[in-house]
């Protein structure tokens, strides 16, 4: 029975973005915990996620899984310098290098080439809004259950830096919603290769995968236990 500690992106609501997962992951045996993060709070940013992070990961004990979603990227690699976990599985994340910024992110990755490329490819719209590039998977009832818990991330954290001096010495899966549009396919790909030298697995679903396909993502981040 493994331990899965569950990460957010931008805004810090674990437990409702995570809520669809967690029980999948128990029906399969194994525990789950959602951490919720202060993103919303313009004095708390990378440093505070990773004490919340990093305890939250200690109290699960041994056999830790750390997942990440988009933002998360940053939290989960500080977090792993930290304490021991068996895994990391970064999930349409931002893959960070040791001292950068998630505000520098962006253009260091080249991610606006590569969006605007996969919208012209996909035939949406390039401007990115929440419906087409983040709910476009999501089942209305799911997303409305929970949209009150949707906060914008407060600007502290993108000034912050990634405090790590390397990559942690953990075994890291990276892992691409097949529909992604924010963070597309073929861009996770790219960065995954430059920046760790691994290659991309696939899930179902966009960026939100975890809302709109949560049994098929448990399923994928079970299998990585075999």
């Amino acid at each position: 029975m493994s331990a899965f500690t569950l990460i957010p992106g931008a805004g810090g609501a674990a437990t409702w973005y995570w809520h669809r997962v967690v029980p999948e992951l128990v029906a399969r045996g194994h525990r789950a915990v959602a951490v919720d993060l202060p993103g919303p709070d313009e004095s708390a940013g990378l440093p505070e996620y990773t004490d919340k992070v990093a305890a939250a990961a200690a109290e699960q004990g041994d056999d830790v899984v750390l997942v990440a979603q988009s933002m998360g990227g940053f939290t989960a690699a500080m977090a792993c310098a930290r304490v021991p976990v068996r895994m990391l599985v970064l999930l349409n994340a931002m893959i960070p290098v040791p001292g950068e910024t998630p505000g520098d992110w962006w253009a260091n990755t080249g991610w606006q080439p590569d969006r605007l490329a996969a919208a012209g490819a996909g035939g949406y719209p390039a401007e990115v809004d929440l419906a087409t590039y983040f709910l476009h998977d999501v089942p209305a009832d799911v997303y409305a259950s929970g949209a009150d818990a949707d906060h914008n991330e407060a600007d502290i954290a993108f000034t912050q830096p990634c405090d790590i001096e390397r990559w942690p010495d953990v075994p890291t899966r990276v892992l691409a919603g097949r529909d992604d549009r924010f963070f597309p396919a073929p861009f996770q790909r790219r960065v995954a290769r430059q920046r760790l030298g691994l290659d991309t697995d696939e899930t179902p679903g966009g960026h939100l995968a975890a809302l709109s396909y949560p049994a098929e993502l448990a399923d994928r981040l079970v299998r990585y236990l075999d």
